[in-house]
C-alpha cells in the first residue's frame, strides 16, 4: 500500500465488512480523503489501518487498549453531553451547527448542563487590571480558592453557580462587569459593530464543548475528585491554554504571515518538505471537513489572503480548514485582539467544562487511571 488505500484494500487488509469501514472513519480511527482522480470515491490514510492491524496481531489486551484509547481512541467516559456523529457535531442530539445560526451562549449554557430555562443571575463583578489572558486565570483561582466543593449540593445551586462562573469569565475577558448577552458585552469591550458581534455570537455556540478534548478531560478529573466547579474550570483553562490545544491560534497565524510573505503555495510546500504540519487544517474527527469551520467560514468573507491559502492547502492536500483557521480569521476579519480568538475559545469551552463537570460529580466515580510502568526493575538498583 501507498499513502493512501482505496476501500477494496483496506477490507481486505483488516478482514472489513464495508459498514464498519465506515463506522471507523466517522469515529476518526482511520482518516479518509476524496480521490483527486475519481471525486465520487474516497481513500484512506494507509498509517491508520497499519496502526489497526497491528493492534489486532497484539490481541486486546486490556492495558493495551487503555492505552491507545487515551490517544484518539475508543471512548473512555459515558457521556450524555455531546457527540461527534455523521460528520457533524451534536449537543443533546442538536446540530451545534444549526444552534449557531440563532442561538447565544447562554441558551447553549442551559443545553449542555440540562437545566431548562433557568434565567442567568444578574451580578457585579470585580476583575483585577491587567491583560485579559492574565485576569481569566486569577478570577477562576480566586473563586476555586473560595468556592465550596460539587459534592452534597442541590442541582439548582449548582446551577446558579456555573451561570455565576461563566459570567465572571466574560467580565474578565472584557475587563469589567457588564450587562445583556455575552456575546454583545465582549463585542462592546472590542470596538465591534453588529456583525463582529454576531460572529462572536456563533463562535461561542460552535466552541462551547467538544465531547472529550484535553481541556475537558482535565475538568472531569478534578471533578471526579469532588472539587468545586470553579476548580474545574481553572483545571480546563490550564489545559487549554498549551499550544497543542486553544494556544493553536498562534500557530496558524504564523502559517498566515509565512503565506503573505512567500506566497501561499511556497509556504505550504516549505512546511511539507520540512516534515511539519500544516496548523488550522484538517482533524482526525472529521475526515470531511470540520463542519464548525464551515458553519463560521460560511458567515463571513475570509480576507483574500486567508481564502488564498485555504484554496492552496486543499488544492496541494486535500485538507480543509479546521476551527482554529477560522476563528483565526474571523478575528482578523473583525479586527479583534491578538489574542482574541482563545479569548473566545477558553469563554465558550467554559461551559462545556461546567456541564462535564456536573455529569462527571453525579457519578460519584474517582477518575484513577493506571501507569503502564516501562522503567527500570523494581529493585535491581
Amino acid at each position: 500500500m501507498t499513502g493512501w488505500s482505496t476501500a477494496e484494500e483496506v477490507i481486505e487488509r483488516l478482514g472489513l465488512k464495508p459498514q464498519t469501514l465506515y463506522a471507523y472513519v466517522s469515529r476518526g480511527r482511520i482518516e479518509a480523503r476524496r480521490d483527486a482522480d475519481d471525486p465520487r470515491r474516497s481513500l484512506y490514510r494507509t498509517a491508520d489501518v497499519v496502526r489497526l492491524e497491528k493492534r489486532r496481531a497484539r490481541g486486546r489486551a486490556q492495558a493495551a487498549v487503555a492505552e491507545e484509547a487515551i490517544s484518539w481512541g475508543e471512548p473512555v467516559l459515558a457521556s450524555a453531553i455531546t457527540t461527534i456523529a455523521d460528520g457533524k457535531l451534536w449537543y443533546r442530539g442538536q446540530d451545534a451547527a444549526t444552534l449557531g445560526e440563532t442561538a447565544s451562549l447562554e441558551d447553549v449554557a442551559r443545553l449542555l448542563w440540562d437545566c431548562g430555562d433557568e434565567r442567568f443571575p444578574t451580578q457585579t463583578n470585580t476583575i483585577p487590571a491587567g491583560r485579559p489572558h492574565d485576569r481569566m486565570f486569577q478570577v477562576l483561582a480566586w473563586r476555586a480558592a473560595t468556592s465550596p466543593a460539587i459534592r452534597g449540593r442541590k442541582p439548582k445551586a449548582l446551577y446558579f453557580e456555573a451561570a455565576a462562573l461563566l459570567d465572571l469569565l466574560v467580565d474578565a475577558v472584557a475587563g469589567g462587569s457588564g450587562e445583556g448577552p455575552m456575546h454583545r458585552r465582549l463585542g462592546r469591550a472590542w470596538g465591534c459593530d453588529d456583525t463582529g458581534m454576531d460572529l462572536i455570537r456563533r463562535s461561542f455556540v460552535l466552541l462551547a464543548d467538544h465531547e472529550l478534548n484535553a481541556s475537558t478531560f482535565a475538568a472531569r478529573v478534578t471533578a471526579s475528585t469532588g472539587a468545586s466547579l470553579a476548580a474545574c474550570a481553572l483545571a480546563g483553562l490550564a489545559a487549554l491554554s498549551g499550544p497543542l490545544h486553544g494556544g493553536m491560534a498562534v500557530r496558524v497565524r504564523s502559517f498566515l504571515v509565512e503565506s503573505d510573505k512567500s506566497g501561499p503555495h511556497e509556504a505550504t510546500a516549505a512546511r511539507l518538505s520540512a516534515g511539519t504540519i500544516l496548523p488550522g487544517f484538517g482533524h482526525p474527527l472529521y475526515p470531511g471537513g470540520d463542519p464548525r469551520a464551515q458553519a463560521l467560514l460560511a458567515a463571513f468573507e475570509p480576507l483574500p489572503e486567508h481564502s488564498a491559502l485555504a484554496a492552496t492547502v486543499q488544492d496541494i492536500t486535500g485538507e480543509l480548514p479546521n476551527i482554529d483557521f477560522a476563528l483565526t480569521a474571523l478575528s482578523e476579519f473583525a479586527h479583534l485582539p491578538e489574542d482574541a480568538p482563545f479569548q473566545i475559545f477558553a469563554t465558550a469551552r467554559c461551559a462545556g467544562w461546567i456541564a462535564h463537570a456536573l455529569e462527571q460529580s453525579r457519578t460519584g466515580i474517582l477518575i484513577r487511571p493506571r501507569a503502564r510502568y516501562v522503567g527500570v526493575d523494581p529493585g535491581t538498583t
